[in-house]
């Protein structure tokens, strides 16, 4: 694999040592990897250059990673791997719920960072090369999948790449009921484990954005034991 072919990414972290390996790691794989130690400069590294993937710790001093991904959103999709040091739950929720594309606790291997890397990748560009149909609309909600807007009364509404893609996903198979594991399989390039509850994170976050109610749903609906649907769901 020649330069001009390498993959480049950018790691945002304060542990030196760590980067350095991933560097040493990922660099002879076909790679190129930046690196930059708070922040304030990762961000600022990654709205002055283009990257196929940004490798984002959470706890970082003065700017931390959920800081630096919900300012980053606001300009890209570029996808984000984000580490967590203890694995907790609830920095997995938030990091996803703010458009992380996946996280990965600070234990790793480095065959596992590339695996994950390699499927946010992939996923990133299935969502573009699956995103055919230029305009969908059911009701007062409006999709141009080309230009990447979607919305509602006529007010854009903000979306993260993975939950542009499943509110694609699930207005191209409008009235059909769409389960989880096939919802999964169409937006993601990676494997989820059937008890991995990181898809309806992602539901829940974009109903919010929808402004619909679980209750009372006026797009999304829960199909209970099976998946979702969006309107109504076909019969027989």
């Amino acid at each position: 694999m020649n330069g001009s072919q390498k993959r480049k990414l950018l790691m945002v972290d304060d542990d030196r040592k760590l980067c350095a390996l991933v560097k040493d790691y990922l660099e002879p794989l076909g790679f190129h990897v930046d690196m930059r130690h708070s922040g304030d400069a990762g961000l600022m590294q990654i709205l002055a250059e283009t990257y196929d993937a940004v490798i984002l710790d959470v706890m970082m001093p003065v700017m931390d990673g959920f800081e630096v991904l919900r300012e980053l959103r606001k300009k890209t999709d570029v996808p984000v791997l984000m580490l967590t040091a203890l694995g907790d739950e609830s920095d997995r929720i938030v990091g996803l719920e703010m458009g992380a594309d996946d996280y990965l606790p600070k234990t790793f291997s480095t065959r596992e960072l590339l695996a994950r890397l390699r499927a946010v990748m992939r996923r990133g560009q299935r969502i573009a090369a699956d995103n055919k149909t230029t305009d969908l609309v059911v009701g007062d909600l409006h999709v141009n999948v080309d230009a990447h807007v979607a919305l509602l009364n006529g007010e854009a509404i903000d979306l993260t790449a993975l939950e542009f893609a499943i509110l694609v996903s699930l207005m191209q198979s409008k009235g059909r009921v769409k389960s989880r594991e096939a919802l999964i399989e169409e937006v993601s390039a990676r494997r989820f484990d059937i008890f991995d509850r990181s898809i309806d994170v992602h539901i829940s976050s974009l109903r919010k954005k929808l402004m619909d109610d679980p209750r009372e749903p006026r797009f999304i609906r829960t199909i209970r034991g099976v998946g979702y649907t969006l309107g109504d769901p076909a019969i027989g």
